[in-house]
């Protein structure tokens, strides 16, 4: 089975040695992904916003690989305060209301002070749901 690795061009990946995603087959393991905007370098200090640009990041890397958020069947949520992730429920359920991987919330501290969030995926290359049945 075929390895591809696929990046977001950030030196964080090769400085510590690591993908944005990997592909083997048809699972696609994408890394956790913060709210930075690659293209910017921005990084909004509202959780909601960091959790939408997260799921941009996420949905970049599922496309490079002929994925969709709809292919999502795991994803794990870190949050240093756990008493913010409320806040982001609307963006999770706007991105995932459908898909409705098996989820987890995690509160752990992250790589910099000013990350509220960081979002990681499994999907699996054509596993749409195909019906509305919850």
């Amino acid at each position: 089975m075929t390895r591809t690795l696929i990046s977001s061009g950030s030196s964080f990946e090769e400085e510590i040695g690591y993908s944005r995603a990997v592909v083997t087959g048809d699972l696609i393991f994408v890394s956790g992904c913060t709210g930075y905007d690659y293209k910017t370098g921005v990084l909004s200090p509202d959780i909601a916003e960091q959790a939408e640009q997260c799921l941009r990041n996420v949905a970049s890397a599922l496309s490079e690989a002929d994925a969709s958020i709809e292919d999502v069947v795991r994803v794990t949520y870190t949050v240093p305060e756990r008493e913010a992730f409320p806040k982001v429920w609307p963006v999770l359920r706007k991105w995932f209301g459908h898909a409705r991987p098996a989820a987890t919330m995690i509160s752990a501290g992250l790589m910099k002070e000013e990350m509220k969030i960081e979002i990681e995926v499994t999907a699996v290359r054509g596993s749409a749901r195909k019906n509305d049945d919850a």
